[in-house]
């Protein structure tokens, strides 16, 4: 068995044992494999694997993998989970099926005018700055409703709900707060009337802590593939 894949059959340990706590349905949590920086034949790996869901940070990178594994497009879910400025909006809009990076009402006008015609609705997501840093991306809580009905409304988009990258806390119950403050955004906007069934959230260091709280999507990539060189 490759390192991959035993790590793969960890990380799903680990997901089930925090759906068992937190008393819910292992299979209502889908992992999100995010491969960014690691090659193509990592990817092939995990899908041998089993996985079939996987994250991108970078345009090109990214765009580069997805051709070299062409040959597994019609089984792959690709999900776009780094910041995205309006100039790289256009592959992003014709090679992805999620992005879950949205944070501005621009970014989501160009995803929709560019997303082929011959494609299903691309699945997006609200990122939100839960955590109030600076030098996050996301929309504030205060004006995520606003910005998510503007979304709601765009055409070639179908809006599934939020995403957070909190910052960094020792224990559970530190790691459990900022995604408690997603979810509770999530619920506000649900009953506001918007379709929402997504909470992204989560990663390697805090998956335990983000199923407790209501993630749907974990986004891991470190206990997958290792360590990231950013060197390449």
């Amino acid at each position: 068995m490759s390192h991959i894949e035993e790590n793969l059959r960890a990380v799903h340990a680990r997901i089930e044992r925090a759906a068992q706590a937190a008393h819910r349905a292992p299979d209502s949590i889908r992992l999100l494999a995010v491969s960014k920086t690691f090659p193509a034949d990592d990817v092939r790996a995990a899908f041998g694997a089993g996985q079939r869901a996987f994250g991108e940070n970078y345009v090109q990178e990214s765009v580069s993998k997805i051709e070299a594994l062409a040959d597994l497009r019609a089984s792959i879910e690709w999900h776009f989970i780094g910041p995205l400025q309006s100039n790289k909006t256009r592959p992003v809009a014709e090679q992805f099926d999620w992005v879950h990076s949205v944070d501005r009402l621009k970014i989501a006008q160009r995803l929709s005018e560019q997303r082929p015609a011959a494609l299903p609705a691309l699945n997006v997501c609200l990122q939100v700055n839960v955590s109030g840093e600076a030098s996050k991306s996301g929309v504030e809580p205060a004006e995520a409703l606003g910005l998510a009905r503007e979304i709601a409304a765009l055409p070639k988009l179908r809006l599934r709900g939020l995403m957070s990258i909190p910052e960094p806390a020792g224990d559970l119950q530190a790691q459990r707060e900022p995604h408690r403050v997603l979810r509770t955004l999530f619920d506000t906007l649900r009953a506001e009337g918007l379709a929402l069934d997504t909470l992204s959230m989560g990663m390697s260091s805090d998956l335990e802590a983000a199923v407790l709280e209501g993630a749907t999507i974990v986004r891991v990539g470190t206990a997958i593939f290792g360590k990231r060189d950013y060197a390449h």
